[in-house]
């Protein structure tokens, strides 16, 4: 038994949430420093995880806070416009099938579009500000919601359509009563993907016009060959954007415990 210890315990270990994942960022980042000392990488082509780290403390605290501030106000500026915009035109498109059948072929065409391609277009005809950099995160997040949406208020079980037309519900009840909430696990899933969208979108709308932002500070620091301070606006664009995923999934266990699986 007391050889079955130590083993019990590394399992115990092992199935504590977020234990491998950060076992596996941390082995990476050693082999990686390794790696970079050992093979002489110049700094500027790959620094090694300790460069990067020391670059946090030469950008000073507000100059980080004014860049995370700028970025954080676009994206969620145009995540809370997509949500407007994107759950009542899904309601619309699936109460009228001929609306659905002109709309969403245009927001298919909408989404083909790169982004990048149209973003000049977009910052000459908005001109400066945050305005051109909010339309383009609302577009790259829109899409994923107006589908999600819609495919969770098609997909309300028929019998509950027909219930509630027995008891002459109107169509606002219908929708708000029985075709909303069925498809909040479909709206759910849409906002997890659209708020790491969010923060996509104002990062490529930094990198056409902007004079503040991460985007905007990585594409400043490539320039100036400055690579570990681009790693590091890497780093924290990456956990801006896991921070904002789990500030979605924890809006939903609070309010919509019950939209969550059964196992989760």
């Amino acid at each position: 038994m007391q050889s079955r210890t130590p083993v019990a315990f590394l399992k115990q270990l092992l199935a504590l949430p977020g234990i491998t994942t950060a076992a596996a960022l941390i082995g990476t980042a050693l082999l990686w420093e390794a790696a970079a000392r050992l093979l002489s990488i110049p700094t500027y082509l790959l620094p090694p995880p300790s460069a990067i780290l020391g670059s946090f403390s030469s950008i000073g605290f507000e100059r980080w806070m004014g860049h995370i501030a700028a970025t954080l106000r676009v994206a969620l500026i145009g995540y809370a416009m997509s949500i407007v915009i994107a759950i009542p035109l899904a309601v619309v498109m699936m109460r009228s099938p001929f609306l659905s059948r002109t709309l969403y072929p245009l927001l298919v065409v909408v989404q083909s579009t790169p982004v990048v391609a149209i973003a000049p277009i977009i910052i000459v005809v908005l001109g400066a500000g945050d305005a051109p950099r909010i339309v383009i995160t609302c577009l790259i997040t829109f899409f994923p919601l107006v589908v999600s949406t819609a495919t969770g208020l098609a997909a309300t079980p028929p019998e509950l359509i027909e219930l509630s037309r027995s008891l002459r519900a109107s169509g606002f009840r219908e929708i708000t009563q029985i075709r909303l909430p069925f498809a909040v696990p479909y709206i759910f899933s849409a906002l997890k993907i659209s708020i790491t969208l969010a923060v996509i979108g104002a990062v490529v709308a930094e990198f056409c016009a902007s004079e503040a932002g991460v985007g905007y500070f990585i594409q400043l620091s490539t320039s100036l060959f400055k690579l570990p301070q681009a790693w590091a606006g890497l780093l924290v664009l990456a956990a801006m954007s896991l921070l904002l995923f789990q500030a979605v999934v924890l809006t939903q266990k609070l309010l919509f415990p019950w939209s969550l699986p059964k196992n989760g």
